[in-house]
C-alpha cells in the first residue's frame, strides 16, 4: 500500500466513532438494564442532575442534541417519574424541567456508575495520557474545560 492511500481504520472521524459507539453501548447497558433508559433519556438526566433545573432548549444547546430526541426523553423521564415540567409563567411557551426525589436518586447511583466507568475505561493509560486524551478529545468537539 502507498503510504498516501486512505485507510478507513485511520481516518480520525471513524476512529472517534467507533471508540464513541464501543464506549457508548457498554456504558449503555448499566443505565438501560437498571432504569429501561435509551441514550437521550440518559443525557437529559444528567444534565438535570449535574446542572440542575432547565429548559429543554437549554438541553439541546449543551448536549448538542436535536428537540425532537429531547422531547422524547423528556416525555419517557416524566412517564418513569424521573422528572417534571412546570410552564414559566413568563414564557408559556417554555418549561422547566427538574428531576423529581427519585430522579435525583437515580441520577445519583448512575453518577457513582458513570464515575467507576470512566475510570475503567482510562485503567490503560498513566494519568498525563488520560488528560492528553481529554484535552484533545475537547478541543476537537470545541469545548472548553469549564463547561
Amino acid at each position: 500500500m502507498a503510504d498516501d492511500e486512505f485507510q478507513l481504520q485511520y481516518f480520525l472521524p471513524y476512529l472517534l466513532n467507533q471508540a464513541a459507539e464501543a464506549s457508548s453501548l457498554e456504558f449503555q447497558q448499566i443505565y438501560k438494564s437498571r432504569y429501561g433508559m435509551l441514550r437521550t433519556e440518559w443525557r437529559v438526566l444528567f444534565h438535570l442532575g449535574l446542572y440542575g433545573d432547565m429548559t429543554a432548549k437549554r438541553i439541546c444547546d449543551l448536549a448538542a442534541l436535536h428537540k425532537t430526541k429531547v422531547s422524547r426523553a423528556v416525555a419517557a423521564l416524566e412517564e418513569k417519574r424521573f422528572l417534571t415540567r412546570e410552564t414559566i409563567p413568563s414564557d408559556r411557551r417554555n418549561e422547566r424541567l427538574s428531576l423529581t426525589r427519585n430522579g435525583r436518586s437515580v441520577f445519583a447511583e448512575l453518577e457513582e456508575s458513570a464515575k467507576a466507568y470512566d475510570a475503567k475505561l482510562t485503567q490503560d493509560f498513566n494519568e498525563d495520557e488520560a488528560r492528553r486524551l481529554r484535552q484533545a478529545l475537547m478541543r476537537l468537539a470545541g469545548l472548553s474545560e469549564n463547561v
